[in-house]
Parts: C-alpha cells; structure tokens; sequence
C-alpha cells in the first residue's frame, strides 16, 4: 500500500514574516490520516485552524495568505512546498502569529528542520492521488503570461521568468518532482526582489521583514548578498518551489504537468481553482501498490524522507 505520511515528531522553529516583520514560532506537528495540512493560529483565542485548501485562499500579493473566521496566516508557500516536496499528507502546523516566517527565504530550513526532528513516518492509509484528466489554463492575453495543468503520467513541473535584468533575464527550468529531486533541486532556491522596488514594497506594508539574510536582492548590475547566488539559475527554481506550494492546495499529490510562464502566486490559484470546479477535469485515486499505478500509465514517485534525515 502506498501509504500516507506524516512527520515523526513535533518541529519547532521560528523568525520574521517576510512581510509583516512580526517574528513568530511555529510548530509542525503530526496529525492523523486523512487530516490534511492545518494550520492554527494559536495566539487567537480560541484558537483558529485554517485547512491548507484552495478554498480558503483570501490573498496572492507577492505570497499565498489563507484565511477561516476572519483569521489570516500569510506566506504559507514554502513550507507547503517542504512538505510536499517531502511527501507529507498529514500535518497541524501552529503559529502564534499572522505570517508563517521567512527562515531563509528558501525551503532548506524547514527541510533541515524536519529531518533534523526524523524526517517522517508512513501511516495505515492510503495515500490519494490527483490526476489530471483535462488540461486547465489560465491567461494573460495582454502579456503572454500563462499557466496549465495538463495530463502526464508523474508530476512534472516546467517554468520560465522573463525580466528586463541583465542578470536575471530569461530563466528556465523542468523537473520531474520526487523527494529526493525536491531536496537537491528545488528547496535552496531563495525569494528575490529588486532594490529599486523596495521602498514602495515597503510603503505598501510588504517586505518589512526582508533583508539578505532572507532574500536575494539584486541591484542595477550585482546581487548584494555577499554569498551570491546558490544556482545560476536560482530565481527560476524559485519560481519552481512556489508554484509547488501552491499547487499543493489542491489537497493532494498532484500526477499532471505544471507549465507556467511568468506564473505568479494569483494566476495558480486561479489555476488550481479551475482545476476544481470542473469535475472532468482530475480524479482521485487510491492505489495499493505501485504496480495498479503502472496499469493506469502512472509513475508515481518515492518518499523516502525517514532515510534521508539519517543519510
């Protein structure tokens, strides 16, 4: 049986909101089969738990916010992209803030966070597979910009970025997304902004609590972080590690490629939003084993996450 997951013991960590400023801690918890990833706002009383679903999506400006009972928990995406990544169903994650923290602007953090706690624990369920039956997209016509989720047999993702930056430019990057892909690929890619945007981000009310400990900041002709960059192409692979969390609000693993050009946080959960309103569109599938996968023309991919914590 291909078996649902949950991290093995509570991880603890804290830090600043990206964009509110305000440090907070949070504790990942495990959580039951079939819970879903829970978020609770532990300093509201009574507290207030908010289910990682597409429903509950209330803002996408610069990060994913979602919201229950007029409670909010912003910046929600890289740690759903570390769970997904590592293959986590279940989870209760508690904040005692409005902003999950920034960490390093990356996923590697929660990554080593939770391989550091033992990694995670398969469960006695099966685990649930969204698979995309019909291609879904959602367009900017005035700018070219799209995403699509179409039929495959694994979850692959393909996205390219475009900015008028010498040392940015055109990106791309496609990955067939497992754990062990995710870990080396995909979660040391950190957020970036440009230094000229950043007095009016923070005008706004937004990235009060950036700074290059926590974001790769790129000036007119250099990058100011002192360490550079991870990747050549690490603004893209971040591209990559954000549409994946979002992804992940559908509600399960996902078997269909993600094509995004100059996707952003808005456009998926549009996407993610069309998928589910449109019953054609994806089934659910349990499998056994894997081999019932292979019948239907599936790969599905391993979670192997307990080893890698010991690795």
């Amino acid at each position: 049986m291909l078996q649902q997951r949950t991290v093995r013991a509570n991880v603890h960590g804290s830090g600043v909101g990206l964009h509110s400023g305000v440090t907070t801690n949070f504790c990942i918890r495990p959580a039951e089969p079939d819970t879903g990833i829970v978020f609770v706002r532990t300093d509201l009383s009574p507290h207030v738990e908010i289910p990682a679903h597409a429903r509950h999506v209330v803002a996408t400006r610069l990060a994913t916010t979602i919201g229950a009972a007029s409670a909010t928990i912003g910046t929600v995406e890289h740690v759903l992209a570390t769970l997904y990544g590592l293959g986590v169903d279940n989870a209760r994650i508690e904040v005692d803030g409005p902003e999950m923290p920034i960490l390093d602007g990356s996923a590697a953090d929660f990554v080593e966070l939770i391989c550091a706690s033992g990694g995670t624990v398969a469960q006695r369920r099966p685990k649930r597979f969204l698979v995309v039956r019909r291609a879904v997209e959602v367009e900017d016509a005035d700018t070219g910009r799209f995403v699509r989720l179409e039929p495959a047999t694994s979850f692959h993702i393909r996205a390219s970025i475009d900015f008028d930056h010498p040392l940015v430019s055109n990106q791309r990057f496609e990955i067939a997304v497992s754990d062990t892909a995710f870990v080396r690929e995909i979660a040391r890619a950190r957020t970036f902004c440009f230094a000229k945007d950043i007095e009016k981000m923070r005008a706004a009310g937004l990235a009060l609590g950036g700074s290059v400990e926590n974001a790769v900041v790129i000036d007119d002709f250099s990058i100011r972080n002192p360490d550079g960059l991870r990747f050549p192409d690490e603004f893209v692979r971040h591209k990559v590690l954000d549409a994946i969390g979002d992804l992940s609000l559908v509600g399960a693993p996902i078997i269909g490629r993600y094509i995004g050009v100059r996707g952003g946080h808005m456009m998926n959960a549009s996407l993610i939003s069309s998928l589910l309103s449109d019953a054609r569109a994806f089934e659910l599938f349990e499998f056994n084993r894997k081999t019932e996968a292979v019948g239907h023309a599936l790969e599905l991919p391993d979670f192997r996450v307990g080893r890698l914590a010991t690795a």
